[in-house]
């Protein structure tokens, strides 16, 4: 089964932790959506400081699944 990837998935390759504004680009979201998602609860994040909140890849990945190709919602969008 082919699963779709991000266009830019090695950019970020060994980093364990990333900005919110790394993520929100690597995973083509807001820093806002990312925020209330942390908020919400979905989203574990770490604070390294007064302002520097991180996130992990792990985390992400799990919050952002791709779709497999041919997967039943995507066929049920396209009809």
């Amino acid at each position: 089964m082919a699963v779709a990837t991000h266009p830019e998935a090695s950019k970020y390759p060994s980093a364990e932790w990333l900005s919110l504004q790394q993520a929100a680009l690597y995973y083509g979201v807001s820093v806002d959506t990312l925020r209330r998602r942390i908020s919400a609860g979905r989203l574990p994040a770490a604070r390294f400081g007064v302002r520097l909140i991180r996130v992990r890849v792990e985390d992400l990945d799990r919050l952002f699944r791709p779709i497999p190709v041919g997967d039943a919602l995507v066929r049920a969008h396209a009809s």
